[in-house]
């Protein structure tokens, strides 16, 4: 490049650094008098103790009179009034590539066994606009997730969303790693967010193992971490997986869990002055779930299909959270406590989930082999107390009968052993067998 060529870039070069000094620290918010900055941009804060200085790496994320507030990635400490506050001007980014395939990285995207990054990366930033709706193409083709049940009576589309909603205990990190093993998309991104320190390590070497590892890349935030670290979490591994769909992968996007960055954004709006409002939660957490949520699905390039798992307060679906996520996925997945303790697993309850979907992706003898097992399903549970007590006289109804008889093979069906594998093909083929039996 001649030098007349770089003249342009060198006009536009800000060669002034911008500075501030904190004034106060309340919680975990930092109130500094400048530097003049932007929200979302990152600062550094100089500290020195004992004569070893020390950077402390923060986000603009609101303004107060005329003072700048910033929230830290790591733990509020070794900051002093007077502490130099320096801006980037830039918001945060991400190193990513193939080369983090098989890697499990924290919020800012640095692995966290220590090893150097690798190099050959390229620079995302970690929040990016929803694709145009436009130049989303419409979903045409579903995706084999290897979980019978699933694929069979509520088969997932290549680029759907999907919520998993479900109380403690019920089974959801082991029917994402189910997921995550079995299927054939090209790329798992996991993006464990909130989650206990003690089960990080579990989930990966006991749900996910090293064939899933292999093909995955997880990104982690445990509890212990800042808010905003927790939040930074969910948009890393969105941003991860982006990358990989604009090269034309279709990428398997497992979020554990949407609640947890929700709660994280209720920490910071109080912090910054927010009212609480819906059940303690501040507005902005209704405007931060659509502005992550919108960003997976498909787009000119490839697809991202996602599965978001929404923590339920007493096994309540109507909460905040739960009510606003269902509203802008494209299905719900929910799963039942009274399930997990007959030991049904996956405990999903077909008759309160939904792929919205299925209807269009699946050809219409599976549809109807899928609503006719519901049926039956629905059919049995409405007489259950009847069934059991030895009220209902055999006879009686001809679809209650037809009921009672494949009820076993039902039960047999809906279950799956977490090493078992099970492809598309097979569950819709086992689903036809069954309800062609005996007719």
């Amino acid at each position: 490049m001649k030098a007349q060529e770089l003249l342009p870039f060198i006009d536009e070069l800000n060669t002034f650094k911008h500075y501030g000094r904190v004034k106060r620290v309340v919680g975990i918010m930092i109130e500094s008098q400048g530097p003049e900055s932007s929200v979302g941009d990152v600062c550094y804060i100089h500290t020195g103790v004992k004569g070893a200085k020390k950077l402390i790496r923060a986000e603009v994320v609101g303004f107060k009179d005329e003072n700048v507030i910033l929230m830290p990635y790591t733990a509020v400490s070794d900051i002093s009034p007077g502490s130099l506050v320096e801006t980037t001007s830039q918001p945060l980014e991400i190193k990513v590539g193939t080369e983090l395939i098989g890697k499990v990285v924290d919020s800012l995207g640095h692995p966290l066994d220590g090893s150097p990054l690798p190099k050959g990366l390229s620079a995302v930033p970690t929040e990016q606009d929803p694709p145009n709706p436009m130049e989303r193409p419409p979903i045409s083709e579903s995706i084999d997730v290897g979980v019978r049940m699933i694929d069979s009576l509520l088969t997932v589309g290549n680029g759907q969303r999907v919520g998993i909603f479900a109380g403690s205990g019920v089974g959801k990190s082991t029917l994402l790693g189910m997921v995550a093993r079995n299927t054939k998309a090209d790329l798992n991104v996991i993006g464990l967010i909130g989650e206990r320190g003690r089960e990080v390590r579990e989930f990966i070497e006991r749900d996910l193992g090293a064939e899933g590892l292999a093909r995955s890349i997880v990104v982690v935030a445990t509890s212990d971490q800042p808010a905003l670290m927790r939040i930074k979490g969910a948009f890393t591994a969105t941003a991860i997986a982006e990358y990989f769909r604009d090269k034309g992968l279709n990428v398997m996007l497992m979020m554990d869990s949407v609640t947890r960055v929700a709660m994280a954004q209720r920490e910071i709006g109080l912090a910054v002055g927010e009212p609480p409002t819906t059940k303690g939660y501040t507005p902005s957490v209704f405007g931060i779930l659509p502005r992550l949520l919108e960003r997976t699905g498909t787009n000119i390039h490839g697809s991202i299909t996602a599965f978001y798992t929404v923590l339920v307060d007493g096994d309540d679906m109507n909460e905040p959270i739960a009510d606003t996520v269902r509203g802008i996925l494209d299905g719900h997945f929910v799963l039942d406590r009274s399930l997990a303790n007959k030991g049904q697993y996956p405990a999903i309850n077909v008759l309160k989930s939904i792929s919205r979907i299925m209807n269009h992706i699946a050809d219409e003898g599976h549809v109807h082999n899928a609503e006719r097992l519901r049926d039956l399903l629905s059919t049995y549970i409405e007489s259950e107390d009847l069934i059991n007590i030895g009220a209902y006289k055999r006879g009686s109804s001809k679809e209650i009968d037809e009921a009672i008889r494949k009820y076993p093979e039902i039960i047999s069906f809906l279950k799956q052993s977490t090493k078992e594998k099970v492809s598309k093909e097979e569950s819709v083929f086992r689903l036809m067998e069954l309800m062609e039996s005996g007719e």
